[in-house]
Protein backbone atom coordinates (compact mmCIF):
# COMPACT_ATOMS: atom_id res chain seq x y z
CA UNK A 1 0.00 0.00 0.00
CA UNK A 2 2.83 2.26 0.50
CA UNK A 3 3.34 2.79 -2.94
CA UNK A 4 -0.24 4.03 -3.54
CA UNK A 5 0.40 7.04 -1.55
CA UNK A 6 2.37 10.37 -2.58
CA UNK A 7 5.55 11.87 -1.12
CA UNK A 8 2.93 14.76 0.48
CA UNK A 9 0.83 11.83 2.25
CA UNK A 10 3.90 9.80 3.08
CA UNK A 11 4.93 12.47 4.97
CA UNK A 12 1.62 13.62 6.50
CA UNK A 13 1.50 9.64 8.03
CA UNK A 14 5.28 9.40 8.70
CA UNK A 15 4.68 12.50 11.18
CA UNK A 16 1.31 11.21 12.73
CA UNK A 17 3.01 8.03 13.57
CA UNK A 18 6.51 9.52 15.04
CA UNK A 19 4.06 11.80 16.92
CA UNK A 20 1.81 9.42 18.34
CA UNK A 21 4.75 7.16 19.66
CA UNK A 22 6.38 9.99 21.61
CA UNK A 23 3.32 11.60 23.24
CA UNK A 24 0.34 8.48 22.98
CA UNK A 25 -2.02 11.50 22.16
CA UNK A 26 -4.42 11.79 18.63
CA UNK A 27 -2.11 14.40 16.08
CA UNK A 28 -4.63 17.07 15.00
CA UNK A 29 -4.11 19.24 11.83
CA UNK A 30 -2.55 22.05 13.84
CA UNK A 31 0.23 20.19 15.38
CA UNK A 32 1.54 18.61 11.65
CA UNK A 33 1.30 21.94 10.24
CA UNK A 34 4.00 23.14 13.14
CA UNK A 35 6.09 20.01 12.26
CA UNK A 36 5.87 19.48 8.58
CA UNK A 37 8.94 20.73 6.58
CA UNK A 38 6.28 22.21 3.81
CA UNK A 39 3.91 24.67 3.77
CA UNK A 40 0.34 23.01 3.75
CA UNK A 41 -2.70 24.55 5.40
CA UNK A 42 -4.74 22.49 8.05
CA UNK A 43 -7.55 22.80 5.38
CA UNK A 44 -5.25 20.23 3.26
CA UNK A 45 -3.75 18.67 6.06
CA UNK A 46 -7.30 17.14 7.05
CA UNK A 47 -8.00 16.40 3.69
CA UNK A 48 -4.93 14.18 3.53
CA UNK A 49 -5.42 12.49 6.97
CA UNK A 50 -9.70 11.30 5.82
CA UNK A 51 -8.27 10.11 2.49
CA UNK A 52 -5.43 7.75 4.89
CA UNK A 53 -8.64 7.32 7.27
CA UNK A 54 -10.84 5.76 4.38
CA UNK A 55 -7.64 3.64 3.94
CA UNK A 56 -7.38 1.97 7.53
CA UNK A 57 -4.39 3.57 8.35
CA UNK A 58 -5.57 6.49 10.76
CA UNK A 59 -8.69 6.53 13.15
CA UNK A 60 -9.96 9.27 15.31
CA UNK A 61 -10.17 8.04 18.76
CA UNK A 62 -12.75 10.60 20.25
CA UNK A 63 -14.39 13.84 18.10
CA UNK A 64 -12.01 15.13 18.47
CA UNK A 65 -10.01 16.22 15.23
CA UNK A 66 -6.81 14.76 16.18
CA UNK A 67 -5.95 11.16 14.56
CA UNK A 68 -4.05 7.89 15.29
CA UNK A 69 -2.73 5.06 13.81
CA UNK A 70 -4.14 1.91 13.43
CA UNK A 71 -2.55 -1.65 13.61
CA UNK A 72 -2.45 -1.59 10.06
CA UNK A 73 -1.06 1.81 9.66
CA UNK A 74 1.82 0.96 12.51
CA UNK A 75 2.58 -2.03 10.38
CA UNK A 76 2.65 -0.14 7.07
CA UNK A 77 4.61 2.52 8.67
CA UNK A 78 7.43 -0.01 9.81
CA UNK A 79 7.41 -2.12 7.01
CA UNK A 80 7.80 0.52 4.84
CA UNK A 81 8.68 4.23 6.42
CA UNK A 82 10.49 2.86 9.46
CA UNK A 83 14.30 4.29 9.93
CA UNK A 84 15.79 2.18 12.36
CA UNK A 85 18.58 3.70 13.86
CA UNK A 86 21.33 2.17 15.41
CA UNK A 87 23.17 1.28 19.05
CA UNK A 88 25.93 3.42 19.69
CA UNK A 89 29.43 1.77 21.28
CA UNK A 90 28.86 2.13 24.69
CA UNK A 91 25.46 0.66 24.17
CA UNK A 92 26.72 -2.49 22.61
CA UNK A 93 29.47 -2.50 25.09
CA UNK A 94 26.76 -2.04 28.22
CA UNK A 95 24.64 -5.26 26.58
CA UNK A 96 27.92 -6.98 26.43
CA UNK A 97 29.10 -6.28 30.06
CA UNK A 98 25.49 -6.92 31.24
CA UNK A 99 24.99 -10.25 29.68
CA UNK A 100 28.70 -11.69 30.70
CA UNK A 101 28.46 -15.29 31.23
CA UNK A 102 31.68 -15.37 33.69
CA UNK A 103 30.60 -16.67 37.27
CA UNK A 104 26.99 -16.69 36.22
CA UNK A 105 24.84 -19.93 35.14
CA UNK A 106 22.52 -19.90 31.86
CA UNK A 107 19.01 -19.16 33.76
CA UNK A 108 21.05 -16.11 35.96
CA UNK A 109 22.09 -14.20 32.50
CA UNK A 110 19.32 -14.35 30.73
CA UNK A 111 17.47 -13.11 33.98
CA UNK A 112 20.15 -10.47 33.54
CA UNK A 113 19.35 -10.16 29.54
CA UNK A 114 15.52 -9.66 30.08
CA UNK A 115 15.83 -6.98 32.82
CA UNK A 116 18.34 -4.68 30.58
CA UNK A 117 15.84 -5.18 27.69
CA UNK A 118 13.01 -3.96 29.85
CA UNK A 119 14.65 -0.73 31.71
CA UNK A 120 16.53 -0.18 27.89
CA UNK A 121 13.07 0.08 26.43
CA UNK A 122 10.53 0.46 29.65
CA UNK A 123 8.63 -1.70 28.26
CA UNK A 124 8.19 -5.60 29.72
CA UNK A 125 11.34 -7.72 28.72
CA UNK A 126 10.64 -11.68 27.99
CA UNK A 127 12.62 -14.11 26.82
CA UNK A 128 12.03 -18.07 26.13
CA UNK A 129 14.95 -20.28 27.13
CA UNK A 130 16.24 -23.07 25.45
CA UNK A 131 15.12 -26.87 27.11
CA UNK A 132 18.10 -28.71 28.16
CA UNK A 133 18.98 -30.95 26.02
CA UNK A 134 22.25 -30.79 25.81
CA UNK A 135 24.72 -33.89 27.19
CA UNK A 136 25.66 -34.13 30.58
CA UNK A 137 28.87 -34.02 31.79
CA UNK A 138 28.18 -33.38 35.89
CA UNK A 139 25.54 -33.20 38.07
CA UNK A 140 25.26 -32.62 42.24
CA UNK A 141 23.25 -32.51 44.90
CA UNK A 142 24.22 -29.63 47.90
CA UNK A 143 22.51 -29.38 51.20
CA UNK A 144 20.92 -26.01 51.67
CA UNK A 145 18.90 -26.66 54.60
CA UNK A 146 16.96 -29.48 56.79
CA UNK A 147 14.70 -29.72 53.72
CA UNK A 148 16.48 -28.29 51.04
CA UNK A 149 18.37 -29.14 48.17
CA UNK A 150 20.75 -27.50 45.50
CA UNK A 151 20.67 -29.50 42.35
CA UNK A 152 23.50 -28.36 40.02
CA UNK A 153 23.73 -29.67 36.37
CA UNK A 154 26.35 -28.43 34.16
CA UNK A 155 26.54 -29.82 30.39
CA UNK A 156 28.82 -30.54 28.08
CA UNK A 157 29.46 -27.24 26.58
CA UNK A 158 29.99 -25.53 30.05
CA UNK A 159 26.59 -24.66 30.80
CA UNK A 160 25.90 -24.46 34.38
CA UNK A 161 22.22 -24.58 35.61
CA UNK A 162 20.85 -24.36 39.30
CA UNK A 163 17.64 -25.80 40.93
CA UNK A 164 16.70 -26.08 44.50
CA UNK A 165 14.36 -29.26 45.21
CA UNK A 166 12.39 -30.01 48.17
CA UNK A 167 13.72 -33.37 50.41
CA UNK A 168 12.94 -34.95 53.43
CA UNK A 169 13.90 -33.14 56.21
CA UNK A 170 16.85 -34.10 58.36
CA UNK A 171 18.69 -36.39 54.71
CA UNK A 172 22.23 -37.56 55.78
CA UNK A 173 24.95 -35.95 53.64
CA UNK A 174 25.78 -39.58 52.85
CA UNK A 175 22.40 -39.44 50.67
CA UNK A 176 23.29 -36.79 48.60
CA UNK A 177 26.64 -38.20 48.17
CA UNK A 178 25.49 -41.53 47.10
CA UNK A 179 23.16 -39.92 44.65
CA UNK A 180 25.70 -37.61 43.01
CA UNK A 181 28.14 -40.58 42.63
CA UNK A 182 25.28 -42.57 41.44
CA UNK A 183 24.39 -40.05 38.63
CA UNK A 184 27.55 -39.34 37.65
CA UNK A 185 28.11 -42.71 36.53
CA UNK A 186 25.03 -42.45 34.31
CA UNK A 187 24.28 -39.38 32.82
CA UNK A 188 27.12 -38.27 31.44
CA UNK A 189 26.70 -38.28 27.58
CA UNK A 190 23.15 -38.36 28.14
CA UNK A 191 20.80 -35.69 27.90
CA UNK A 192 18.37 -34.92 30.60
CA UNK A 193 15.63 -36.86 29.00
CA UNK A 194 17.88 -39.79 28.05
CA UNK A 195 19.42 -39.79 31.74
CA UNK A 196 15.95 -39.77 33.72
CA UNK A 197 14.27 -42.24 31.43
CA UNK A 198 17.49 -44.51 31.76
CA UNK A 199 17.90 -44.21 35.74
CA UNK A 200 14.04 -44.54 35.62
CA UNK A 201 14.31 -48.35 33.78
CA UNK A 202 17.20 -49.16 36.08
CA UNK A 203 15.11 -48.31 39.17
CA UNK A 204 12.32 -49.70 38.08
CA UNK A 205 14.15 -53.41 37.26
CA UNK A 206 16.06 -53.12 40.70
CA UNK A 207 19.40 -53.36 38.75
CA UNK A 208 20.30 -50.64 40.99
CA UNK A 209 21.98 -50.80 44.23
CA UNK A 210 20.51 -47.48 45.94
CA UNK A 211 18.37 -47.83 48.80
CA UNK A 212 14.82 -46.26 49.19
CA UNK A 213 15.78 -42.71 50.40
CA UNK A 214 18.98 -42.20 47.85
CA UNK A 215 16.13 -43.71 44.79
CA UNK A 216 13.93 -40.81 46.11
CA UNK A 217 15.92 -38.13 45.99
CA UNK A 218 17.38 -39.15 42.69
CA UNK A 219 13.98 -39.38 41.04
CA UNK A 220 12.89 -35.82 42.46
CA UNK A 221 16.12 -34.42 41.50
CA UNK A 222 15.63 -35.14 37.82
CA UNK A 223 11.38 -34.56 37.71
CA UNK A 224 12.13 -31.24 38.92
CA UNK A 225 14.65 -30.51 36.28
CA UNK A 226 12.65 -32.09 33.28
CA UNK A 227 9.29 -30.52 34.78
CA UNK A 228 10.94 -26.94 35.19
CA UNK A 229 12.24 -27.40 31.06
CA UNK A 230 8.88 -28.69 29.47
CA UNK A 231 9.51 -29.44 25.74
CA UNK A 232 9.33 -26.10 24.74
CA UNK A 233 11.96 -24.37 27.50
CA UNK A 234 10.38 -21.98 29.93
CA UNK A 235 9.43 -18.44 29.52
CA UNK A 236 11.27 -15.77 31.76
CA UNK A 237 9.19 -12.45 32.29
CA UNK A 238 10.28 -8.95 33.62
CA UNK A 239 9.75 -5.40 34.42
CA UNK A 240 5.71 -5.51 34.05
CA UNK A 241 5.31 -3.11 36.27
CA UNK A 242 6.97 -0.54 34.13
CA UNK A 243 4.18 -0.80 31.51
CA UNK A 244 2.25 0.92 34.10
CA UNK A 245 4.54 4.22 34.45
CA UNK A 246 2.79 6.02 31.49
CA UNK A 247 -0.50 4.73 31.97
CA UNK A 248 -2.66 8.32 31.15
CA UNK A 249 -6.19 7.65 30.91
CA UNK A 250 -8.44 4.87 31.98
CA UNK A 251 -8.22 3.02 28.85
CA UNK A 252 -4.53 2.81 28.50
CA UNK A 253 -5.12 0.96 32.37
CA UNK A 254 -7.29 -1.47 31.05
CA UNK A 255 -5.03 -1.94 27.95
CA UNK A 256 -2.46 -2.59 30.13
CA UNK A 257 -4.31 -5.45 32.95
CA UNK A 258 -5.52 -7.15 29.70
CA UNK A 259 -1.63 -7.50 28.46
CA UNK A 260 -0.84 -8.66 32.39
CA UNK A 261 -3.58 -11.58 31.87
CA UNK A 262 -2.14 -12.42 28.74
CA UNK A 263 1.63 -12.50 29.88
CA UNK A 264 -0.05 -14.81 32.55
CA UNK A 265 -1.59 -17.16 29.76
CA UNK A 266 2.47 -18.83 29.51
CA UNK A 267 1.29 -21.64 27.58
CA UNK A 268 0.37 -19.94 24.51
CA UNK A 269 2.96 -16.85 24.83
CA UNK A 270 5.98 -20.30 24.19
CA UNK A 271 3.94 -21.67 21.52
CA UNK A 272 4.03 -17.99 19.60
CA UNK A 273 7.80 -17.43 20.58
CA UNK A 274 8.58 -20.95 19.73
CA UNK A 275 7.04 -20.55 16.57
CA UNK A 276 9.48 -17.36 15.83
CA UNK A 277 12.47 -19.43 16.01
CA UNK A 278 11.29 -20.55 12.82
CA UNK A 279 12.06 -17.22 11.06
CA UNK A 280 14.62 -15.17 10.66
CA UNK A 281 16.02 -12.22 12.42
CA UNK A 282 13.97 -9.71 14.58
CA UNK A 283 10.03 -10.33 14.19
CA UNK A 284 7.29 -7.64 14.89
CA UNK A 285 4.11 -8.17 16.00
CA UNK A 286 1.72 -5.41 16.29
CA UNK A 287 -1.94 -5.32 18.21
CA UNK A 288 -4.10 -7.62 16.88
CA UNK A 289 -1.87 -9.08 14.26
CA UNK A 290 -1.40 -11.60 16.88
CA UNK A 291 -4.32 -13.13 18.94
CA UNK A 292 -2.76 -13.38 22.23
CA UNK A 293 -2.99 -9.28 22.04
CA UNK A 294 -5.71 -8.63 20.23
CA UNK A 295 -7.29 -7.11 23.23
CA UNK A 296 -4.15 -5.79 24.97
CA UNK A 297 -3.14 -2.77 21.92
CA UNK A 298 0.15 -3.79 22.20
CA UNK A 299 3.44 -5.07 20.14
CA UNK A 300 5.69 -7.27 20.75
CA UNK A 301 9.57 -6.94 19.24
CA UNK A 302 11.37 -10.46 19.50
CA UNK A 303 14.64 -12.07 17.67
CA UNK A 304 15.29 -15.55 17.77
CA UNK A 305 18.81 -16.60 19.19
CA UNK A 306 21.05 -19.20 17.69
CA UNK A 307 24.10 -21.17 19.28
CA UNK A 308 26.91 -21.18 17.32
CA UNK A 309 26.01 -24.43 14.83
CA UNK A 310 23.74 -22.24 14.10
CA UNK A 311 20.58 -23.86 15.72
CA UNK A 312 17.47 -21.79 16.89
CA UNK A 313 17.57 -22.51 20.46
CA UNK A 314 15.19 -19.96 22.08
CA UNK A 315 13.92 -16.21 21.80
CA UNK A 316 14.39 -13.06 23.51
CA UNK A 317 12.58 -9.65 22.88
CA UNK A 318 10.04 -7.24 24.97
CA UNK A 319 6.00 -6.46 25.19
CA UNK A 320 4.89 -2.96 25.43
CA UNK A 321 2.02 -0.60 24.15
CA UNK A 322 1.72 -0.40 20.27
CA UNK A 323 3.23 3.01 20.40
CA UNK A 324 6.58 1.57 21.44
CA UNK A 325 9.74 3.15 19.91
CA UNK A 326 10.51 0.69 17.36
CA UNK A 327 13.56 2.35 15.57
CA UNK A 328 15.62 2.18 18.93
CA UNK A 329 14.04 -0.93 20.06
CA UNK A 330 14.75 -3.58 17.17
CA UNK A 331 18.17 -2.99 16.94
CA UNK A 332 18.55 -3.10 20.70
CA UNK A 333 16.51 -7.07 20.26
CA UNK A 334 18.81 -7.35 17.84
CA UNK A 335 22.08 -7.22 19.38
CA UNK A 336 21.06 -8.88 22.87
CA UNK A 337 20.15 -11.88 20.47
CA UNK A 338 23.01 -11.90 19.07
CA UNK A 339 25.06 -11.39 22.20
CA UNK A 340 22.84 -14.33 24.11
CA UNK A 341 23.94 -16.27 20.91
CA UNK A 342 27.54 -15.86 21.16
CA UNK A 343 26.97 -17.04 24.39
CA UNK A 344 25.03 -20.36 24.02
CA UNK A 345 28.46 -21.93 22.46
Amino acid sequence: MISELNQRSREIFRQIVETYVQTGEPVGSRTLSRRLTSNLSPATIRNVMADLEELGLLMAPHTSAGRVPTDAGLRLFVNGLLEVGDLTEKERADIEVRCSASGRSLPEVLEEATNLLSGLSSCAGLVLAPKTDRPLKHIEFINLAPARVLVVLVTEDGLVENRVVEVAEGLPPAVLQMASNYLNARVVGRTLAEARAFIQREIEEQKSQLDALTAKVVETGLATWAGARGSQGYLIVRGQARLLEDVTALSDLERIRNLFEALETREQMMRMLDATGKADGVQIFIGAENNLFSHAGCSMIVSPYANTKDQIVGAIGVIGPTRINYARIIPMVDYTAKVIGRLMG
